[in-house]
């Protein structure tokens, strides 16, 4: 079976999206023949299978103004490339994808295809009429997570798969590298310093500005704590000069993206993640599987991973993260980082990803 995989976009932004991809093309069989497409940008991809990259002008792919009139031209040239894969299954990375792709379908009846959706998008009127133009027999509609899957059903008015990504613990854990080794690749303090972490885009919904305020605040009572902030992003120019103004160069470092983060969480102390918005949050099972504590957002998709275990606070409250990021320099965190072990169940979450992406990817 042929499988293409079609990509928003290439680059270190996008790693998560990449990853949440591949964890799913994993599962896609011994005879599957896969190939990844990037529309626009280039870089690393899923490890998957070949990857093309289409080079495409982001205007032109979001179809804005005049480059609007330009999409006939653009769905022509994918609806010939697909024909020449041969492509039994599609698998479209979110919604703008889905604009682009899923008018072509009819002209490729044997296509059975898959669109995953990562976090909350604004469906204007003519997106819901596409989606519920194509038979469910032909196009599954997942998410992410069971909230998000739910949010989409009352919206769209048909069944959206809950696919919640779950990655191998056992693959994990392996690849985990030691507290000091961590910090030494990060160029972060050694212990006894306690460093917290922050993971993810540089970008509003990740909630890492407030995060910095609160961080500056709880530094003024515990001047030894240091917090890493992993991940690359249009903010950041925006939070290195609120760094420098707030006096916290010292303490507080931008790390910018890398390929190994996932082998990195050991060298914080507590995760911080301190999101507006979420559509699964997959750095919350990766400090679970790193034996890493974490105090979140008080958001449903993090409810719906730790249960009772999670230590929640509202939504950019800087007095909560403030108080919270103060306690981080006086108590150990090992009893909820167990704790949040038993309610996530790697093993079982793991278990349950593997059958439902297999299924989603059969023609």
């Amino acid at each position: 079976m042929k499988i293409v995989n079609v990509m928003w976009a290439g680059g270190s932004p996008y790693s998560s999206v990449h990853k949440v991809h591949q964890q799913i093309l994993s599962q896609a069989g011994k005879n599957s023949s896969i190939t990844s497409w990037l529309l626009q940008g280039q870089g690393p991809c899923c490890s998957v299978g070949a990857t093309h990259e289409w080079h495409f002008n982001p205007r032109l792919l979001k179809g804005r103004n005049l480059w609007r009139l330009l999409h006939p031209w653009l769905r022509s040239r994918l609806r010939r490339a697909l024909k020449r894969s041969d492509a039994g299954v599609l698998l479209l990375d979110g919604l703008g994808v889905a604009r682009l792709v899923l008018p072509v379908l009819k002209d490729l009846p044997g296509v059975h295809t898959t669109l995953l959706f990562h976090g909350s998008s604004r469906l204007r009127d003519r997106d819901i009429a596409l989606l519920r133009s194509v038979p469910a027999d032909r196009l599954n509609i997942a998410a992410v997570s069971g909230t998000l899957a739910k949010s989409l059903e009352r919206v769209l008015d048909r069944p959206v798969h809950a696919l919640r990504v779950a990655l191998d613990p056992y693959a994990f854990i392996a690849n985990l590298r030691t507290c000091e080794e961590s910090r030494r690749m990060l160029g972060l303090p050694q212990k006894p310093t306690r460093v917290l972490g922050a993971v993810g885009r540089l970008v509003d919904s990740k909630g890492f500005d407030f995060l910095i305020e609160a961080f500056a605040k709880a530094h003024e009572q515990q001047p030894d704590l240091h917090l890493a902030i992993l991940g690359e992003g249009e903010l950041r120019p925006r939070l290195e000069a609120r760094i420098q103004l707030l006096g916290l160069s010292h303490c507080v470092q931008l790390c910018g993206h890398r390929q190994d983060l996932s082998q990195l969480y050991r060298a914080f102390d507590w995760l911080l993640v301190p999101s507006r918005s979420e559509g699964l949050g997959l750095v919350v099972q990766e400090a679970v599987m790193s034996s890493v504590p974490l105090i979140c957002s008080d958001l449903q998709v993090f409810r719906e991973q730790l249960s009772g275990s999670g230590h929640y606070l509202p939504v950019a409250d800087l007095e909560a993260w403030s108080a919270a990021i103060e306690a981080c320099g006086k108590g150990s965190g090992e009893a909820l980082a167990k704790a949040q072990w038993q309610a996530l169940a790697p093993e079982q979450a793991w278990t349950v990803f593997r059958e439902r992406s297999s299924s989603l990817l059969r023609h």
